[in-house]
């Protein structure tokens, strides 16, 4: 991974899965970035187009997430050094960070 500078940058690490969010409709988790905790989720509307499926239950999302993790963690990883790089913003990943 580069940066603007062509610089190499460590991807960020895994972090822990912190829940399914029903009102919101996403899965929360982290990532770290040299010690800092960075608050991310992904839709579920990502998610069932990640795996082209639908209908999946509120009970079954962090199952699906857990099958999508190396995923939706590489893309979290490449949208925080491509547009955020600010600890203190979540990355919010949806449909479209992933058709690019």
């Amino acid at each position: 991974m580069k940066s603007l500078r062509g610089a190499f940058l460590m991807p960020l690490q895994r972090g822990e899965v912190r829940g399914y969010d029903f009102n919101r409709s996403v899965v929360e988790f982290t990532m770290v970035n040299q010690g800092n905790v960075i608050l991310c989720a992904i839709s579920t509307a990502a998610m069932d187009d990640l795996e082209g499926r639908s209908g999946v239950r509120p009970d079954q999302r962090l199952d699906q997430f857990m099958r999508l993790r190396e995923t939706i963690e590489e893309r979290a990883s490449r949208k925080f050094f491509e547009e955020q790089a600010q600890t203190e913003r979540p990355v919010l990943l949806r449909s479209n960070d992933f058709s690019r």
